[in-house]
């Protein structure tokens, strides 16, 4: 019979991946003590090191939220230029008579 996949949280991952970067053990031997495959802790160890710069590199300091709510602000406004600019153009086609 098939064992359950087990499923770590991003704690646990952050810390197995920060222990292998710190390379005092080897990766054998973060394996073994925390119970996975030699061959995950290389993966997290290899996400973990792709994803540092993102960790100081938010756009000069805001976050995503901010550059979402920024986004969302710009477009709002540009939808509020676009219906008076249609309603514009209507009234004036109406008067043209066309």
């Amino acid at each position: 019979m098939k064992a359950k996949r087990r499923r770590h949280d991003p704690e646990f991952k952050a810390r197995v991946a920060l222990e292998a970067i710190k390379g005092i053990k080897t990766i054998q031997q973060i394996a073994k003590s925390y119970d996975v495959h030699p061959v995950q802790v290389s993966e997290w160890k290899k996400k973990m090191a792709e994803g540092a710069s993102e960790v100081f590199g938010t756009s000069r300091g805001q976050s995503k939220e901010e550059n979402f709510e920024s986004e969302r602000d710009q477009l709002h406004s540009k939808i509020g230029q676009l219906t008076v600019e249609v309603d514009f153009l209507r009234k004036k086609s109406k008067q043209l008579g066309l």
